[in-house]
């Protein structure tokens, strides 16, 4: 019994063998496999939200996708997991297009169907459904590149279906338990189906005590840093600000890097800041620098106090290069004209502001386990997805969001550049 539980399939590389894998049967079962896995997001997408139809139909699709994943060859393992990299990440090559090397964007892509197909087609190798369950089960805790946006469960977040671990455990054993037991034992696969539905469903977090404006800015990454426009977007955000003053409204909350600037080092601007910090509190993103090192930051201005909160965890290859010194020195001299990777604080961040205390995160950190440690009750995330529209990145960053708000009980107040400024609870 074990040994057939952990049964691994010897790979075979021979011609014959390589030619197999592109046979349009395994291609077209990766395809639609994918396409199942993958329906979640573009409903989403395409603003299709009536819970009426979302819910059945993300169901039924989780529900197809994750069969085939458990009982499929690893042929179709292999063209599923490619597929899903290019349906989940085709975008993550986007920013090359403001370093002047977009015909990279092709090669990126393929790198990265290449890469998550390589990964189903190890996990395909263990021929029981029951093995294959487990690897996906614990997949979400393989952050390749430090990249941990591929979190299968993110599948059922919008479906009847409990997303906790415990919840997506039972969901894969009962498909795993349908196709290994004959005839009327499938009963049991069904009940354990039952008992992964969320029940009772997801209710709203209470809001923090605050009337809270999330500037919706839509400023293109070709002009954010350019020097000629540096003014005029300071104006643009000073008169946001004054809007929300006008408006009555408690605290605002500008994306990240509002001001592409070097902030605190601009002491006109930051006593501007404080100065209306006296009618509203002010939430921006911002560039800090100590003099040696360079950050991405939040600062906040709250009754004239300035509290600034450095990142923790860079965004990969966009941040920071996730590789060895001295490819990242020459990954940073080619394409990133030598520039150096940020520095980070040593921990999250927690700012204690009149209306409440707020866990602080910058676009990518909020959708990482690390910055949800002890549980905060708020947190304001700030983000710009220019580097990456139009895609479905912004989608996609929201329904991790939504995914980390309800594993953690976290209110997430997120304003976004070019993406999705909401209050996810």
């Amino acid at each position: 019994m074990l040994g057939e539980i952990f049964y691994i399939q010897r790979p075979f590389f021979t011609k014959r063998s390589f030619i197999n894998f592109f046979s349009p049967e395994y291609i077209l079962g990766g395809f639609i496999c994918a396409l199942l896995l993958s329906l979640f997001i573009y409903l989403d997408y395409f603003g299709i939200k009536n819970d009426f139809l979302v819910k059945p139909v993300t169901s039924i699709s989780a529900i197809l996708g994750f069969y085939m994943l458990l009982v499929s060859r690893g042929q179709t393992l292999f063209w599923s997991g490619f597929f899903i990299g290019i349906f989940w990440f085709y975008w993550i090559g986007f920013s090359f297009r403001y370093y002047g090397v977009r015909e990279f964007i092709p090669f990126m892509i393929l790198f990265t169907a290449v890469g998550y197909g390589l990964f189903f087609w190890l996990i395909g190798l263990f021929s029981h459904p029951l093995t294959r369950a487990v690897l996906f089960l614990f997949f979400s805790y393989f952050h390749p590149m430090s990249f941990n946006w591929f979190i299968p469960e993110l599948t059922l977040i919008h479906s009847y279906f409990g997303v906790t671990k415990w919840q997506f455990g039972l969901f894969l054993f009962s498909l795993s338990v349908f196709a290994y037991l004959k005839k009327w034992y499938k009963i049991i696969a069904i009940i354990l189906l039952l008992l992964s539905v969320e029940y009772p469903p997801h209710k709203k977090l209470p809001l923090a005590n605050a009337k809270v404006m999330l500037a919706d800015s839509k400023l293109d990454q070709s002009l954010k840093w350019k020097e000629e426009y540096k003014e005029q977007s300071i104006e643009n955000n000073i008169a946001v600000i004054l809007e929300a003053i006008n408006e009555k409204y408690d605290m605002v909350v500008l994306n990240e890097s509002a001001f592409a600037l070097f902030l605190n080092t601009d002491i006109k601007l930051m006593q501007k800041l404080q100065e209306l910090s006296k009618e509203i509190i002010i939430v921006t993103g911002g560039l800090y620098s100590d003099g040696k090192n360079s950050y991405n930051s939040t600062y906040y201005f709250d009754n004239e106090k300035i509290y600034i909160a450095n990142k923790v965890i860079l965004v990969p290859f966009g941040e920071e290069i996730p590789l060895p010194k001295f490819l990242a020195k020459w990954i940073n001299d080619t394409f990133y004209d030598g520039a150096e990777d940020y520095k980070t604080a040593k921990k999250p961040t927690d700012i204690k502001l009149s209306v409440g205390t707020f866990r602080n995160a910058i676009c990518y950190e909020a959708t990482r386990d690390e910055l949800f440690w002890g549980n905060p009750k708020y947190m304001i995330a700030i983000s710009n997805n220019a580097w990456f529209t139009p895609s479905i990145e912004p989608t996609l960053q929201k329904i991790l969001m939504e995914y980390f708000s309800r594993k953690y009980k976290t209110v997430i107040y997120h304003s976004a550049n070019m993406g999705i400024s909401t209050i996810i609870h």
